[in-house]
C-alpha cells in the first residue's frame, strides 16, 4: 500500500513538472513593426447641447401649470411654467385701481375747479385795484377820508394775496396728480413684473430635454425646473487630467469614442480649456466641437476621448508590454538591451534607437 501511494505521489511530481516545463517554453516573441503612430492624452466626457442651460424660476412657490413636455421645441420668451400666487394677483389689480383712480385725465376736474376760483380771484383783484385808484383820486380831492383810503388798500392787498394764493394751489395741486399718476403707474408696473416672475418662460430657442417638476410641486430659486438646448447643434466636455493638460491646445484633433455607438470613431477638436482646475477632481475642463458628428445624438451621453499631441508616420513600433518601464527589450538569446524611445500611447511605443525591425524581442519577466 505504501509503495503504491509513493508511486502514485511520483506521477503526480512527474506531470506538474512536464506542464510547468511545456509553459515555462512557450515565451511570448514579436519583431517590431514600421508604422504610424499617435501620442495623445486620454479623456472622458459627455456630450452636451450648445447653450444648454437649466431653468431656474424667480420665485418660491408651487407650479401651477406646465405648458412643455419633453421634446419640444421652443422659441425665445415660450411659457414654460405657471406659479400659483394668490397674492400677486390680488396686488395686481388693487395696483390698477389705484391708478385709474389717481389718473391725471380722471383728476381734471380738480384742476378746473381750481382754475375757475383763480378766473374769480383775479376778476376780484381787478375790481378791487380799480376801486382803490378810484378811492385814492377821491382822496386826494378830499372827498373821501383816510380810513376810507386805508380800507380800499387793505382790500386789494387781500384780493391780490388771494388771487396768488390760488395760482399756488393750483400749481401744487397739479404736481400732486403728476406724482400720484406716476407712483400708481409704477406700481402697476411693479405688480405686474412681480406677477410675470410666477412665471417662467425659455431664454433661447431650442428643445425641452427634461422636465425636473411637475404640476403641484414646490419649487424654489435655487432649484433647476428644466433643461433647454440647441436642437441639432452639440459640444463635447472633458476632463483632462492635471498632468496632461500642459499638452493640449485649441485647434487639436480629438478622436471620440461613444458608448451609444459601438465599434464607431467620430472626430473633433478642442474648442476651449478652462484656465482653473477642479480640486476636488485634479482636472481641467476641455470643451470640443464635431467635426464629424454622429447622427442622432443626446446630452449627457457619455464618451472616451484621445486628443491628439503628435503623430508620426513609418515609425518603428513594439509594443509597450515588451518594453520594460519604457527603457528596455530582451532579445531573444536573453540579451538586456537598453533602447531609445520616442512617441508612446496607451499600446505602443516608439522606438528610435537601439534594435532594428529585424530583432527578435520577448515578453519581459514579471
Amino acid at each position: 500500500m505504501t509503495t503504491f501511494i509513493a508511486m502514485k505521489n511520483c506521477i503526480y511530481f512527474l506531470l506538474f513538472v512536464l506542464v510547468f516545463t511545456s509553459c515555462k517554453g512557450k515565451v511570448e516573441s514579436i519583431k517590431p513593426s514600421v508604422q504610424s503612430i499617435t501620442e495623445s492624452v486620454y479623456a472622458s466626457g459627455f456630450v452636451e447641447s450648445e447653450d444648454q442651460y437649466q431653468v431656474f424660476p424667480a420665485v418660491n412657490g408651487i407650479i401651477d401649470k406646465v405648458y412643455v413636455t419633453e421634446g419640444d421645441l421652443v422659441s425665445s420668451n415660450t411659457l414654460l411654467f405657471s406659479i400659483y400666487n394668490e397674492t400677486s394677483h390680488l396686488n395686481k389689480e388693487n395696483a390698477e385701481l389705484a391708478a385709474q383712480y389717481s389718473d391725471l385725465n380722471s383728476n381734471l376736474s380738480k384742476l378746473n375747479d381750481l382754475k375757475l376760483t383763480i378766473d374769480l380771484a383775479r376778476n376780484r383783484m381787478k375790481n378791487d385795484s380799480l376801486m382803490y385808484v378810484r378811492q385814492k383820486t377821491l382822496f386826494d380831492k378830499d372827498v373821501i377820508s383816510s380810513s376810507q383810503l386805508e380800507q380800499s388798500e387793505l382790500t386789494y392787498q387781500n384780493s391780490q394775496t388771494n388771487y396768488q394764493s390760488a395760482l399756488y394751489k393750483f400749481s401744487d395741486l397739479k404736481k400732486q396728480l403728476n406724482l400720484n399718476d406716476k407712483q400708481s403707474k409704477n406700481n402697476v408696473s411693479i405688480s405686474e413684473k412681480i406677477e410675470n416672475d410666477y412665471t417662467v418662460k425659455s431664454d433661447l430657442k431650442g428643445k425641452v430635454y427634461s422636465i425636473l417638476k411637475k404640476k403641484g410641486e414646490m419649487v424654489n430659486i435655487q432649484t433647476p425646473i428644466a433643461i433647454i438646448g440647441d436642437a441639432k447643434t452639440f459640444k463635447i466636455e472633458l476632463q483632462v487630467d492635471e498632468y496632461d493638460i500642459i499638452k493640449v491646445k485649441n485647434g487639436q484633433k480629438i478622436i471620440i469614442a461613444l458608448d451609444s455607438y459601438k465599434g464607431q470613431t467620430f472626430e473633433a477638436v478642442v474648442s476651449k480649456i478652462d484656465p482653473i482646475m477642479n480640486d476636488r477632481s485634479k482636472t481641467f475642463t476641455v470643451e470640443a466641437l464635431f467635426t464629424r458628428q454622429p447622427p442622432v445624438l443626446y446630452p449627457n451621453l457619455s464618451l472616451e476621448a484621445n486628443i491628439v499631441i503628435r503623430k508620426k508616420e513609418n515609425a518603428l513600433i513594439i509594443p509597450r508590454r515588451f518594453c520594460l518601464n519604457d527603457q528596455y527589450v530582451f532579445l531573444k538569446n536573453g540579451d538586456k538591451i537598453k533602447v531609445t524611445t520616442g512617441l508612446k500611447d496607451y499600446q505602443n511605443i516608439e522606438i528610435t534607437a537601439g534594435i532594428s525591425k529585424k530583432d527578435i524581442l520577448i515578453l519581459p519577466a514579471k
